[in-house]
């Protein structure tokens, strides 16, 4: 028993690393994630003194525990049962397929990330690109919504910088869960998304077995309290105008409702966004144009205009993009709206179809006015004019609009047709001839889309749909 044994220096090496990660396992870091637990635990209850709506505990699951109550959950086992049946595999094969599009969903929600980083960045960053403006918002209706109600916001998708601009506004209210594409599942881009509280979906997959877990965790997450944002366009805009609700995470929103029953109500906030200018226009109304969703952005591209507009900043000659404005509309109680419904002939299942009508009519009523898109929509509708003229016009476009929320740059005409000009000009979209302005007809395109962002609110509208049916604005001013 006394007898030496010579080993390699490697090997034993190796038992020295395994005997060390087995006592850490089983001694050391228990005592550690007990001790950061609480520390963690601690943080969120100073935390939740400061926001209007405290974190709940579904956020704060641990993300292993989330993925086992969702795959084990009654109608998720339906569905894996059913999946192998159809699909002619064992049912231990499904389950695991169902697992995987659980840890795929499941978000790992830190409060830290969100709260200590993501809130710096996104302020940091929406200042730095444009001049935010936080417009209407009936303070006295979201005082009065039920701290026990489950909250969604609701909001018209224009860029990727609505994630961070909602963010951003939203800080105090609470931690919101994003429903994200495809587009956000890059390393290393996905874990600071999940981090933050974000769950992926596919949007376009028509397996019932993932779909099944999605609208278990949605329901989850609903009768759960987590505060929520989706898109009820589904998608971003390609011609800058409202688009078409679509209904799928609504659909999954209403059954957990009717699943929870009158225990926890559900508010709809709408939320209405605008730009002076969209960082993907070219690349949305080139899709647009080619009529398909393939958004062909090279990394190259991006990397050179980033370190463009930083030597821009170094140099001292960096500007903002303009305006980009939030609005905050009449918050919509689920449960009132389904008790408004017609009783005959209507069934839960019907129930998404005038939801989100309703939801797209709030959104669309609150959309901001900003310089960009009315200055457009004038040198569109109306033709080539002075600067005097616009001004003239634009006072006049106002008045039709009196329901329309406005941002007037330092409450004055002049100056709000001056910025619209001065970013139009700048990119090339506006040129000016003998004193008059007028759209530059390669870029034509590009002014309807950011027209089009507020076509819904001017009075029998009547803005060309396309650059071919433009032609004859800029012909006719010329003239």
């Amino acid at each position: 028993m006394t007898a030496t044994v010579e080993i390699p220096l490697w090997l034993f090496v190796l038992i020295l690393l395994f005997a060390a990660v087995t006592f850490a396992s089983h001694f050391l870091f228990p005592s550690v994630r007990w001790f950061f637990r609480r520390r963690l635990e601690r943080a969120v209850a100073r935390l939740n003194r400061r926001l209007e709506r405290p974190i709940e505990p579904f956020r704060l699951a641990r993300r292993y525990d989330m993925i086992q109550r969702l795959i084990y959950d009654p109608q998720v086992a339906q569905a894996v049962a059913d999946h192998a049946a159809a699909q002619g595999i064992p049912d231990n094969v499904a389950f695991e397929e169902a697992r995987r599009y659980a840890r795929e969903i499941v978000p790992s929600f830190s409060a830290f990330t969100y709260f200590s980083f993501a809130i710096r960045v996104t302020r940091w960053l929406s200042n730095a690109i444009y001049r935010v403006r936080l417009g209407h918002q009936d303070e006295e209706a979201l005082r009065r919504i039920d701290p026990e109600a489950t909250l969604v916001f609701v909001m018209n998708h224009r860029s990727n910088m609505d994630y961070v601009l909602i963010t951003y506004l939203a800080a105090r209210r609470s931690a919101l869960s994003y429903a994200v594409g495809e587009w956000a599942r890059v390393w290393p881009l996905s874990r600071l998304i999940r981090a933050m509280g974000a769950y992926f979906i596919r949007r376009k997959s028509r397996n019932e077995l993932y779909r099944r877990v999605l609208a278990t965790y949605v329901r989850l997450a609903t009768q759960g309290g987590a505060t929520q944002a989706l898109f009820p366009e589904g998608g971003l805009s390609l011609d800058g105008a409202l688009a078409e609700p679509r209904m799928g995470l609504l659909k999954y929103i209403v059954a957990a409702k009717d699943a929870a029953g009158p225990s926890r109500d559900v508010i709809f906030i709408p939320v209405g966004l605008n730009y002076d200018w969209v960082l993907e226009d070219k690349i949305l109304t080139s899709a647009g144009r080619a009529g398909e969703r393939r958004f062909k952005a090279r990394i190259g591209v991006i990397m050179a205009r980033m370190l463009r507009q930083l030597w821009l900043w170094m140099t001292g000659r960096y500007h903002r993009f303009g305006y980009a404005a939030v609005n905050f509309g009449r918050p919509l109680s689920l449960a009132e709206f389904t008790a408004a419904q017609p009783v005959e002939g209507q069934g839960a299942e019907d129930l998404p179809a005038p939801l989100s009508q309703e939801l797209m009519g709030r959104i669309g009523e609150i959309v901001p006015v900003l310089p960009v898109p009315a200055v457009a929509w004038l040198l569109l509708s109306e033709g080539a004019m002075s600067r005097s003229a616009l001004e003239h016009r634009l006072g006049a476009l106002l008045e039709r609009m009196p329901m329309a929320h406005v941002h007037l740059p330092r409450h004055s005409l002049a100056y709000a047709v001056e910025a619209a000009l001065r970013l139009l000009l700048q990119r090339g979209l506006v040129q000016l001839e003998r004193g008059y302005y007028l759209p530059v007809p390669a870029k034509r395109d590009l002014l309807i889309y950011y027209a089009n962002s507020i076509r819904h609110l001017v009075p029998a509208a009547s803005l060309p749909t396309n650059a071919a049916d433009a032609k004859g604005y800029s012909a006719s001013a010329r003239s």
